[in-house]
């Protein structure tokens, strides 16, 4: 996995540009997976236990568009299986705002700072990391392990 900013029309985004909102780009991260080891719907579950897809342009306390949701496809089969994935989530959660999660194709992927570059796992005692990160990553895991049971 690679932090970086896409999405944009900027040519050098970095992230003093990005965070003004004036770019168009996203705070995104890349990853890069093998397709018979990992479900492309595995990594949607995930993508979407970590951040709430129902709040344009913000992610907690975070707001303006380079923290809206977004997914940069690189195949058609991604792009079905992202839409698919949206479908179901919108027919089947009661009770839940529409998911508004942007899908468009990956154009050009701009890596972050070294900063930024595992970032939590050299700032886990960090405030932020602690009250935000780890709840969402209890969560992901608990729902991750009933999803695996569940296949096996």
């Amino acid at each position: 996995m690679t932090p970086g900013y896409a999405g944009g029309e900027t040519s050098e985004p970095t992230y003093e540009t990005v965070k003004t909102g004036k770019t168009g780009h996203a705070e995104v991260v890349k990853i890069e997976y093998n397709p018979d080891e990992v479900l492309f719907r595995d990594l949607l579950t995930v993508f979407y236990g970590t951040h709430d897809p129902t709040t344009p342009n913000r992610q907690g306390a975070d707001i303006g568009t380079e923290y809206r949701s977004l997914i940069l496809y690189t195949t058609t089969e991604q792009e079905y299986e992202a839409n698919k994935f949206i479908t179901e989530i919108n027919t089947t959660t009661y009770e839940s705002d529409a998911i508004v999660t942007e899908i468009r194709p990956l154009e050009e992927f701009f890596p972050a700072e070294n900063y930024h570059k595992d970032f939590y796992n050299r700032n886990s005692k960090n405030p932020y990391c602690q009250i935000v990160i780890n709840p969402k990553l209890e969560k992901v895991k608990k729902d991750f392990s009933r999803l695996v049971n569940r296949n096996e």
